[in-house]
Order: C-alpha cells, then structure tokens, then sequence
C-alpha cells in the first residue's frame, strides 16, 4: 500500500509538472530570437515550431528521468571515498562515470554458486569483468565464494558463509595469500522490507537485533525476488542499483542488471549481489516459473 502510495504521488507531481510545461513553452519560446526578424515568416514558424518541439521533448525527457529515479531509489550519486580505505582492485573496482554490469548465473555449475559478470561499454559491447566461483561443499570455513578478476584471474574478493548465525552472513575478505577481513554482509532481523547490511570490521558494537551494532556502511533494499533494490551508503546517498531488465537487453541471458556510481567499488557491489542471490535461489527459481507460466 505504502509502494502504491509513492507511485501514485509521483505520478500526480510528473503530470502536473508537463501540463506547466506544456502552458509555458509557446510563451517563451516566441519571445526573443532577434533573427527571425530578418527571415521569412514560413521560416520564422518552421523555426519557432522546432524550439517549441525541442523545449517539450527536453522538459519531458527530464520529467521522465526524475519520475524514474524517485521509483527506482533515487539518482546515482559520485562518492569521493571508501569507508575502508583502498578499493578491492586498484585498476578496475571504481570509475569515473557510472558503470552498468550484467550478472548471470552460469547454466551448467557444481556448486549452483557460480556467476559470470560483464561490463557494458559506452558502445553497447560487454567485456568479461569478473567471474565468481562458490564452493562444492557447504561447511564451516569451506562454504566460500571466489571473486576473481576476468582480465587477470587474480583473486579479488572472498565472501565466506558463515554457518552459525541467526540471520544470513557472509564475511568479506580482500583475496589472495593472508586475506584481510573488510567487515560482514547480513541479512536485518527487524525491518520494514527484506534489507542487508554492510558492517565494516573494528567498527564495535554486539548483538542481533540491530540494536547494539554499528551504524551499517551501506544498506541494501528493495525487491529481492524480482531483483529490484538499492545500495545507500551512511550519508544516505545512492550507490549502485540493481534491475531484472535494463535499457541493455542480452538476448539468451538469463540475467540481471547493476548500475554504479561514479567512485564506488564495483566489485563490493557485485559480490554482495551474489551473496543475496543466492539466498533468494529458490524465490527467484519460483518466480521464474510464474513468469514463464504467464507468458
């Protein structure tokens, strides 16, 4: 009731906004042009129609543009810095401009944790970005997941399940020989929505509720099962966005798209995606056959 609310709300503002648009634009489009004094009138009406065109379509497109972000969590917003310091991969993890990534789980796996990760280029193209491999056996220590970079296959990121505790967890480590632990991805026990959240190692704090724990690094919402939610970080700004279908399609892909902003580590983002994902296996795989079945 709350979602319908919000989007009902939004809608109501995006169409007040365009006819304000649409009663302003002949207006200020008339108005100056001191060169259509010096042209004919079937160019000044050519001329003056397509500004007014333009005008309406730029409006719209931005209207459009705000509408989506405020449904979709908000615009992605630069980040400057990582609460732990250097970035998982020096060379790759963060960009300059957002950064779109296509995540598909591998067909034919042992271990049912496998994903394959490209990056969408500014044409169109997607370039191997990462692969994530999981383990074949699920116990203590055992069951981890292996993030490794597609360009160099060195390891990257270790998430590593950990099997004792009330809510699902997943400790972060950087990879290779004599792996630092960054902090811990969970599940939250008491929340409005399905949310995760990030915790940083040596931040302090105990206990399962929420209650007694540090403030999260990020946080992680949304629609887990059709793979609609938002990373915030502690300023409450938006960081990456995850989305079933995207304004990139891959025929033959069973996949699903994230978005990153500018400065923040892709490869953070993308493992906790595969983490949650696998906790949803069995969601997604039900979801899976009602689409189908609709269709």
């Amino acid at each position: 009731d709350k979602m319908a609310a919000r989007v009902a709300a939004a809608l109501a503002v995006y169409h007040a906004a365009v006819l304000v648009c649409l009663l302003a634009a002949p207006i200020s489009s008339f108005v100056t042009t001191p060169s259509c004094s010096f042209v004919s009138r079937s160019t000044i009406a050519t001329s003056c129609g397509t500004s007014t065109s333009t005008t309406n379509t730029d409006l719209r497109m931005n209207l459009l543009d705000d509408l989506g972000n405020m449904l979709s969590g908000g615009k992605l917003e630069a980040v400057d810095s990582l609460p732990y310091g250097q970035p998982f991969c020096d060379g790759t993890s963060c960009g300059g401009d957002v950064r779109t990534f296509a995540i598909r789980e591998r067909p034919i796996t042992f271990t049912g944790e496998d994903f394959d990760i490209s990056e969408v280029t500014s044409g169109g193209s997607d370039v191997d970005f990462a692969r994530v491999r999981g383990a074949m056996l699920h116990l203590p220590g055992k069951d981890k997941m292996r993030i490794r970079s597609a360009q160099t296959g060195e390891e990257v990121l270790v998430l590593d399940r950990v099997m004792f505790r009330p809510l699902p967890s997943y400790d972060i480590f950087r990879g290779g020989m004599g792996a630092e632990k960054i902090g811990w991805v969970e599940k939250k026990l008491i929340a409005m929505t399905d949310t995760f959240d990030v915790f940083l190692e040596g931040q302090g704090g105990f206990g399962v509720t929420g209650l007694f724990k540090p403030k999260p690094a990020y946080q992680i919402s949304g629609d887990f099962i059709d793979r609609n939610f938002v990373f915030k970080d502690d300023q409450d700004r938006t960081v990456a966005k995850v989305k079933m279908d995207g304004l990139i399609q891959f025929d033959g892909w069973n996949h699903y798209q994230v978005q990153i902003a500018p400065g923040m580590d892709a490869f953070l983002v993308l493992a906790c995606c595969c983490a949650i994902d696998e906790e949803f296996d069995e969601e997604h795989e039900e979801a899976k056959k009602r689409r189908e079945g609709g269709d």
